[in-house]
């Protein structure tokens, strides 16, 4: 009897606003399932329902565990749309760490951007013609849960629209998937880094 020869395979999705980071779920939840019909994946890190972007899947563990886990240390960028006009004051704070219930966050890098040409969300963003908004490029490298949700809230500026762009070297603009498109982005054998 000749061994199947294992090739491990990473995934990346653009996940779609409102589908659950996994690939079960009860109905009328959306998952992971409608949109990659590939077996034996799984996310390697997570978005939450009401986040968008960039999520990276594997089937093979040491992979997921090297992207997902905070000794790695690989850095996620995400494109932030915030209520209000975001301030300098509140920049710096997320620069050099906000403290929230679970502890201080590591400093992330953080620059307001011009708002970024994306896809349409469904459903739209609401708006405020009272209330101004503005866009923040986040860097993170821990994964809290929620965790930029509640540091910009904690500095002032609640989110409105969450994009994650780039995943360590894997990001959104080269790879150019639209919501709910996916693309082998790397195969290898077992016991390959990444």
């Amino acid at each position: 009897m000749v061994a199947k020869k294992i090739v491990p395979i990473l995934i990346a999705v653009n996940k779609p606003y409102g589908v659950l980071s996994q690939f079960s779920g009860e109905p009328p939840e959306a998952t992971l399932r409608a949109y990659v019909p590939v077996p034996n994946v799984y996310p390697a890190g997570r978005l939450d329902k009401e986040s968008e972007g960039l999520l990276l899947l594997t089937d093979y563990g040491p992979w997921q565990a090297r992207i997902s886990d905070p000794r790695f240390k690989w850095p996620k960028t995400y494109w932030v749309q915030v209520e209000g006009e975001v301030s300098d004051a509140a920049l710096a704070q997320l620069r050099h760490g906000v403290r929230l219930k679970d502890g201080v966050t590591l400093p992330a890098h953080a620059v307001r951007i011009v708002p970024p040409d994306l896809w349409p969300r469904v459903p739209p963003v609401r708006f405020r013609k009272s209330v101004p908004t503005s866009w923040i490029a986040l860097t993170l490298r821990e994964g809290r849960n929620r965790q930029v949700r509640r540091m910009t809230a904690a500095v002032g500026f609640p989110t409105l629209r969450l994009v994650r762009i780039a995943i360590g070297p894997y990001d959104l603009r080269n790879l150019r998937l639209q919501p709910g498109e996916w693309r082998i982005v790397k195969r290898g054998a077992v016991g390959s880094r990444l």
